[in-house]
């Protein structure tokens, strides 16, 4: 064999386990055709091939993340990032720094605000409204789950008082029914988000390149990526105009509260469609929102007697699709962060046919009693987790918002991935960015 490149190192890392240890891989055509040690190598040479030694690094194989949002994502970061402060008086200095810039009226975004910066205040457009100078803001926090808007960004999207939502979606108000500014869920912040001015299409394809060549240098290859909201075709379509995707992305569109039998026919169509790099493989599911605000589905109520329902007004409903999807071969991944989700989720996949070519999965899943373990293996269920939301926004000492809101007993039974690998459970990790960091070192 003349191997166009081999690569070597003291620890190479593969998918499968060998008796004999892994020194140098083989490369020929673009494809691994080798593995073996040093000694291999003297077989592989040929007159062209490049050899490198890496000495005591380790090789491992492309990285895939296995949840995030890369896409829509370029508009959920857009703006001033707050997602590494750590005090209100950064919060403001950056917000006003934007503002003086601008004109009166002109918009100020930001995201990745963590609401433990103020310390357990109340979450209200005061906190920011200085700061932008009154100009429209459309603040996201760090889970993309709510934002604050200030009283100009409210005015021109005529938000004045509470509303209602098919979906599990609030417009926070005070006592005598004006908004505070702080909006639950998506459907309350898209009634603000409709008059915030976006990016042109061609300049999300080339901020997308960037993107997801800076991901590329990290060591991801692919990544599941978890909607396909709004342009995200067209953004995809002009990015590979511009070339080749850093990396291959598998889109699972979303299926939302409501929908019909044309609905399902729709999601099922859209299964295979692609680009180059790009392909859809799977629907999304939301059975829940967020723990942090109030949102997620618990067995009991969180310390604030919230967290009690499911984002799907019918849980039934919710059921059906999924099952309707699941006959027609189309894998699903449901969104289901407290234990009552995680519990409803598994129910609706219960004696479902398990293939591998159509696995089910649950997303985030962070909280949940021992009991469900047993379940996904049974069930054949992957389990697809984001350790580092408990490591960017959780505290040892359970003083965060998330802990609090739970409880100690739930807050100890988080993020439970090694309990899930040992007992033989496929856990897939992601970065769900941009509400964590994408680098998976």
């Amino acid at each position: 064999m003349n191997a166009d490149l081999v690569l070597c190192a003291d620890t190479v890392h593969t998918l499968t386990v060998g008796a004999r240890p892994v020194e140098a891989v083989a490369v020929s055509g673009g494809v691994i055709s080798a593995v073996g040690t040093r000694r291999d190598v003297r077989d592989w040479r040929g007159s062209g091939t490049e050899v490198v030694d890496l000495g005591r690094a380790v090789l491992t194989p492309g990285l895939v993340d296995g949840h995030f949002h890369p896409v829509a994502g370029l508009s959920l970061a857009a703006d001033v990032d707050l997602s590494g402060v750590r005090h209100p008086e950064e919060v403001h200095r950056l917000l006003a720094e934007a503002a003086a810039t601008r004109a009166p009226d002109a918009w100020v975004q930001a995201w990745g605000l963590d609401p433990n910066v103020f310390g357990g205040r109340p979450l209200v457009s005061g906190l920011i409204e200085d700061a932008v100078g009154g100009r429209p803001a459309f603040v996201r926090l760090f889970d993309a789950h709510s934002a604050l808007a200030t009283p100009a960004a409210l005015r021109i999207a005529g938000v004045a008082g509470p509303r209602e939502f098919d979906q599990r979606s609030t417009v926070v108000c005070d006592e005598d029914g004006r908004p505070t500014g702080l909006l639950h869920e998506s459907a309350a912040m898209q009634l603000v988000l409709d008059h915030v001015p976006v990016e042109p299409v061609a300049y999300r394809a080339g901020r997308l390149h960037v993107l997801l060549a800076e991901m590329a240098a990290t060591g991801l290859t692919g990544g599941h990526v978890m909607d396909l909201l709004g342009d995200s075709q067209d953004v995809l379509a002009a990015a590979e105009d511009l070339g080749d995707l850093p990396l291959r992305l598998r889109f699972a569109p979303w299926c939302d509260p409501g929908v019909d039998a044309d609905g399902i026919a729709e999601l099922i169509a859209l299964q295979g469609r692609g680009g180059r790099r790009w392909q859809v493989g799977a629907v999304k599911f939301m059975l829940d929102g967020t723990i942090d605000n109030g949102t997620a589905w618990l067995e009991t109520p969180d310390a604030l007697g919230e967290s009690t329902a499911a984002f799907w007004p019918d849980v039934h409903d919710y059921t059906s699709a999924l099952r309707k999807l699941a006959a027609a071969g189309v894998p699903t991944a449901t969104h289901a962060i407290g234990d009552a989700a995680v519990r409803h989720v598994l129910h609706a996949l219960d004696g479902l046919d398990r293939s591998a070519s159509t696995p089910h999965r649950i997303e985030h899943i962070e909280t949940m009693p021992s009991a469900l373990i047993g379940r996904f293996r049974r069930q054949g269920v992957v389990a697809s987790m984001q350790p580092t939301h408990c490591s960017h926004f959780t505290k040892a000492d359970h003083t965060d918002n998330w802990s609090v809101r739970l409880g100690t007993e739930r807050a100890a039974r988080a993020w439970r991935c090694r309990d899930l690998r040992d007992a033989g459970v496929p856990v897939v990790l992601g970065s769900d960015w941009p509400v964590a960091p994408f680098d998976a070192r």
